[in-house]
C-alpha cells in the first residue's frame, strides 16, 4: 500500500485508491512521517521538526489538464519517501481537481481556481464547489499548526498556461495590501521565473485564499503549456522543480539570482455577454504588447481601449462565461516594485 501511494502518488490518485484506516499513515525509511488525508491530499513531515520550521503547501492540478506540475509533485513525493530529496519542513501536497484530472479536462462545471474565498457557496450545484470547500479546509487545517514567524508559511500553486507566452514561465502574486516578500522574489529568481504579475485586487484563486485567510507567502506559477499526461518534457521545468526542492530542504544554492521582470495589473477585460468579441488573434501569446489607442475588445457599447503607451495582455480567453475575466491588462513596474520589497 505505502509503496504505491508514495511511489506513484499520481497513479494512486487517478485510480481512485483509498487506503484503509490503519494504512493511511506511516514512516518512510528516511524517517519522514506521512499521512494520507483525503483524495489527492498528502501530509509529509521530517522525523525532527525544528521550532519555527517552515510549512509549505505545494499544489498542482487545480486545473485538471495542467499535467506537468502534477507529475513534478508526484516525483517529489516519491523522492522524499525514498530519501533522495531532503525534507526539513512541513509539507502538504495537494492535487487539486482530481475529477477533472481523471477526465483529462480543465474542469467539469466551473473553473476551480475561481471558486475560493467562499465563492463556491454561490454555486452549490457545481461539481467543483465541494472540492473548493475541501481544499480551503485542508489549507486552513495545515496552516493552523504552522509557525507564526514571518515567512514561515508558503504556498506554491503550480499551473501551466493554455497558450504560448512572451515569458514561458511566470508567476502571479496575490494582492494582500502588504509589501511583497523579497524572499519570494529571490526564490522565483532561483526558479528561473522570467516575469512576475502583481494583482492589485483580491481574487478567488487558491493562492489568493491562502495569502488572505492563512497568512501564507503565496504564488501561482505558470510553467509552460498544457499537455496530456506523459507528454511533458519535465526538463523544461527543472528550475522550478529544483527551487521547490531547495525550499523544502532548507537550502539555497545560489546567492545571486536574476530577479524576474515585474508587471502590475492595471485593468481587466470582462466578458459581459455572448456578443463579446476579443479583437486579437486566437493564438496571441500572453504578455503581447499593444500600443496606446488599440481597441482590444468590444461587447455591445463596451470597448476596451489601451490607455497607456504600452499595455500587455495576459490570459486572453473569449470563451469564458459572461461576467468573468476575458483578459488581464498589465504594465511593466520592475524598478519601482523591486525598490519596495520587504
Amino acid at each position: 500500500m505505502q509503496a504505491s501511494l508514495l511511489g506513484d502518488f499520481l497513479a494512486y490518485t487517478l485510480a481512485g485508491e483509498r487506503p484503509a484506516a490503519h494504512e493511511s499513515e506511516g514512516t518512510c525509511a528516511s524517517g519522514v512521517r506521512w499521512s494520507w488525508l483525503a483524495d489527492g491530499i498528502l501530509l509529509m513531515e521530517p522525523a525532527v521538526l525544528e521550532e519555527g520550521a517552515r510549512s509549505v503547501l505545494a499544489s498542482a492540478g487545480v486545473h485538471g489538464d495542467e499535467t506537468a506540475p502534477i507529475e513534478l509533485l508526484s516525483y517529489l513525493v516519491r523522492d522524499i519517501a525514498q530519501g533522495t530529496a531532503a525534507l526539513t519542513c512541513r509539507l502538504l501536497v495537494i492535487l487539486g481537481n482530481v475529477d477533472a484530472m481523471r477526465d483529462a479536462a480543465r474542469y467539469r462545471d466551473d473553473d476551480l481556481n475561481r471558486l475560493f474565498s467562499g465563492r463556491h457557496l454561490q454555486l452549490p450545484e457545481s461539481e467543483e464547489a465541494p472540492r473548493a470547500a475541501a481544499l480551503e479546509q485542508a489549507a486552513m487545517r495545515f496552516f493552523e499548526d504552522a509557525s507564526h514567524e514571518p515567512g514561515a508559511r508558503w504556498h506554491i500553486d503550480m499551473h501551466t498556461a493554455i497558450r504560448a507566452s512572451a515569458f514561458e514561465q511566470f508567476a502571479l502574486l496575490p494582492h494582500t495590501g502588504k509589501p511583497h516578500s523579497r524572499a519570494m522574489f529571490e526564490w522565483l529568481g532561483e526558479a528561473r521565473i522570467s516575469a512576475i504579475l502583481l494583482h492589485t485586487t483580491k481574487g478567488n484563486t487558491y493562492s489568493h485564499f491562502t495569502a488572505q485567510a492563512c497568512g501564507a507567502v503565496a504564488c501561482t506559477l505558470e510553467l509552460g503549456k498544457v499537455r496530456p499526461f506523459g507528454q511533458n518534457d519535465l526538463t523544461r521545468f527543472a528550475g522550478a522543480d529544483q527551487a521547490v526542492r531547495h525550499l523544502l530542504a532548507g537550502t539555497h544554492v545560489e546567492s545571486q539570482v536574476q530577479m524576474p521582470r515585474v508587471f502590475t495589473v492595471i485593468d481587466q477585460i470582462t466578458k459581459q455577454s455572448d456578443a463579446f468579441e476579443l479583437l486579437v488573434a486566437a493564438d496571441v501569446a500572453n504578455f503581447t504588447p499593444f500600443a496606446r489607442n488599440t481597441v482590444l475588445a468590444r461587447d455591445g457599447e463596451y470597448r476596451y481601449v489601451v490607455h497607456h503607451d504600452e499595455e500587455r495582455l495576459v490570459f486572453p480567453n473569449a470563451t469564458v462565461k459572461p461576467g468573468l475575466r476575458a483578459g488581464l491588462m498589465v504594465i511593466e513596474t520592475t524598478q519601482e516594485t523591486l525598490a519596495t520589497l520587504a
